[in-house]
């Protein structure tokens, strides 16, 4: 994370919009909008763009909301520490959202 140049982090995000294309971009909107650690500024939407580049590649290991919370809390606690992070409870309604709206990402569950 700290030793990238900005042409490695254009090279990554233009690779992950390559591969996930509008999922990407909802993922983005996702965090902005439930702001788990609370800088949404209004004007500031790539904020979380950093912690998109690493949630979005783990998601297809998720099989349940709770996995998807397990993730998000994880990155944003390695992006953050865990004390900005908050509680993993915290990423609940995020993680709900994730995964009813980019469920195409996750493992077909049995049913």
């Amino acid at each position: 994370m700290g030793d990238e140049t900005r042409e490695d982090i254009e090279r990554s995000r233009a690779e992950l919009r390559a591969r996930f294309g509008a999922d990407y971009g909802t993922l983005r909107r996702l965090l902005f909008e439930e702001d788990p650690i609370g800088i949404n500024f209004g004007h500031n939407d790539d904020e979380y763009d950093p912690e998109v580049r690493t949630i979005l590649p783990r998601l297809h290991t998720c099989v349940t909301v709770d996995d998807v919370s397990a993730v998000v809390h994880e990155e944003f606690c390695r992006w953050f520490d865990a004390d900005i992070a908050g509680p993993r409870t915290g990423y609940q309604r995020v993680a709900e959202r994730i995964f009813q709206e980019l469920a195409q990402l996750f493992p077909k569950r049995a049913t």
